[in-house]
């Protein structure tokens, strides 16, 4: 009776594996798989956590602390166009005196460059 409660180390008819063997061996593919699984899920995850901060560190630092700053430009000038490139802002301006473009830096609020448009 003794001998019935042991394992049998006897291999399965048609493989030289055991059935603890098998056994040890599926317990092992199964480890992996769960590994596998669990690995795809935390890469997915970071990739949506990363998409759905957007570019949060490379906002202009005036929009997020609300620094406040005027401009001076002549009184019939107006606003043509504006491109924001990073924390620049260029303002393309029309006025009696001609056409300009002004940079702005969105940090500081300074102005970086005025540059006066000359026909030629």
């Amino acid at each position: 009776m003794a001998a019935a409660s042991e394992p049998d180390n006897t291999p399965l008819p048609g493989t030289v594996f055991t059935p603890r063997q098998v056994r040890v061996l599926k317990i092992a593919v199964i480890v992996m798989g769960l590994l596998l699984v669990g690995g795809f899920a935390f890469v997915l995850a970071a990739i949506v956590y990363q998409a759905s901060r957007g570019e949060r560190g490379n906002r202009p630092s005036a929009v997020l602390s609300g620094i406040e700053s005027s401009l001076p430009i002549a009184k019939d000038a107006t606003v043509d166009s504006l491109s924001l490139d990073g924390d620049r802002l260029a303002l393309h301006l029309n006025s009696g005196g001609g056409p300009e473009i002004v940079v702005l830096d969105l940090k500081t609020g300074n102005v970086l460059a005025r540059i006066k448009l000359k026909p030629q």
